[in-house]
């Protein structure tokens, strides 16, 4: 089974980056600063941001559908020199790969079938298991100790490969 992961896209973000430390307040999100590498991967470009790069830490709902009893939103870092994430059908990007990471398993009805918690380092073999399973149309895939989004896996559709 093929996949692909999918990073947030920049354009819902980059009226933030334009925003005074008030104004970042008053919607719940704050400027940021890297204090040391790998302690922030943007949820655009899915990267870690650099010591020193600015970012803006914003609450964003990763699964919205309001039938679910899964939705659910948590913190997010976007740099503000981000550039969007260009996916490849099974490609894991580094930053993914050097984290422990839980994965949520949901049906086309937006229902948890399943979660794990992996090895970024398994992130390509793991996905390429859970996609086995027919129930499966998306992966969520979140940090293991915080449990922060990170990203998304969809099914990569065959016919367009």
């Amino acid at each position: 089974m093929t996949w692909t992961i999918e990073a947030l896209p920049l354009a819902s973000f980059t009226p933030t980056f334009a925003l005074s430390d008030a104004e970042l307040h008053g919607i719940g999100a704050r400027r940021w600063v890297a204090d040391a590498p790998g302690r922030a991967p943007c949820r655009v470009s899915l990267r870690d941001a650099d010591a020193g790069e600015r970012l803006v830490l914003v609450n964003h709902a990763h699964l919205r559908d309001p039938s679910s009893p899964y939705r659910a939103s948590g913190p997010i870092f976007v740099r503000e020199a981000a550039e969007e994430y260009a996916p490849v059908p099974g490609q894991v990007p580094e930053t993914l790969a050097k984290r422990p990471l839980s994965l949520r398993l949901y049906d086309r009805r937006n229902i948890m079938v399943d979660g794990r918690v992996i090895d970024g380092a398994d992130l390509a073999t793991r996905l390429t298991e859970a996609f086995e399973i027919e129930a499966v149309d998306q992966v969520h895939i979140h940090f293991a100790p915080r449990g922060c989004y990170l990203a998304r896996a969809l099914r990569q559709d065959p016919t367009l490969s």
